[in-house]
């Protein structure tokens, strides 16, 4: 039963980093951004909206809705309790975890879907600006997380689908790689190929007119780190995960399912409250240009 017990341990440690922790720390980020980075410049483009406003709405807001979702885990923390009670308690409680775990998120995906639909076509309104500023920069990928960690990214990929490929055949035996085997590695990809694209987008995509150029630094280099830690971290989830799928290891799959969760929640938490990096050292300081 200790897997049992592991899980609920990892399941209010879920709660408390997803509900709490996590709204704090946005919450912070986004008062943080209105006052370095992003309200002096809205305000001198768009000066007949009340930026502080709507930032003052959607911490009340987030923070009310992440209160009830965390009173719903506590609830959900009793339920799982007694059903891991039960004979077949991992095939049961992992579908209610991810569920609950996608609502903890839901909250934040709300909020930002109606940014978008209410601010895109002030994105493209004429705004009070009277003159334009080029921007001489140096912008590339190892400017933003080291060339080791990137190549860390790409070994544990290819060694993910070297390690699936051997545990597919070897260690379960079957003759041909399985649906499972194949359905893992196209999803991997599918995860690296999309945080590539994010990542081209941020590096090197249209600018977002409403924050100034350290900004746009800070911005680039939240994306940048959590797309390439976020690849490191599915490559070796997914390989921890078909490791347990052996008998006598699968009740410990739930546990594990919830320590990824947690491990990404908190390292989006270490991206969010990381001091933004000084364009003007590395090479990323703006200048004018006439």
């Amino acid at each position: 039963m200790i897997e049992a017990y592991a899980f609920l341990a990892a399941f209010a440690v879920q709660i408390l980093a997803a509900s709490i922790l996590y709204p704090a720390a946005l919450i912070k980020y986004v008062r943080g951004w209105a006052r370095n980075f992003g309200s002096d410049r809205f305000a001198e483009l768009y000066p007949g909206v009340d930026y502080s406003r709507w930032v003052a709405r959607f911490v009340t807001g987030y923070r009310a809705a992440n209160i009830v979702i965390a009173v719903l885990g506590l609830l959900l923390l009793g339920w799982l309790f007694t059903r891991i009670q039960q004979p077949g308690w991992a095939d049961e409680v992992t579908g209610p975890a991810v569920m609950y775990f996608l609502l903890q998120m839901s909250p934040l995906a709300l909020f930002a879907l109606y940014a978008v639909v209410r601010y895109h076509k002030m994105l493209f309104q004429p705004s009070q600006e009277s003159k334009r500023k080029a921007t001489l920069q140096r912008r590339g990928l190892f400017d933003f997380v080291s060339p080791s960690v990137v190549y860390l990214a790409v070994l544990s990929y290819f060694l993910f689908v070297a390690y699936g490929i051997w545990l597919d055949l070897y260690i379960y035996d079957n003759t041909s790689l399985s649906r499972h085997c194949l359905k893992a590695i196209a999803s991997v990809t599918l995860v690296y190929a999309l945080n590539a694209f994010i990542i081209y987008k941020y590096l090197y995509g249209r600018k977002n007119p409403l924050v100034n150029h350290e900004g746009r630094v800070h911005t680039i280099s939240v994306t940048v780190k959590s797309g390439v830690y976020g690849c490191i971290a599915i490559a070796w989830f997914i390989s921890i995960f078909g490791t347990l799928g052996q008998p006598g290891l699968q009740e410990w799959r739930p546990f594990a399912l919830i320590i990824f969760l947690v491990a990404t929640t908190l390292l989006t938490l270490m991206g969010l409250t990381a001091p933004p990096r000084k364009p003007e050292a590395h090479g990323l300081g703006e200048s004018p240009v006439s």
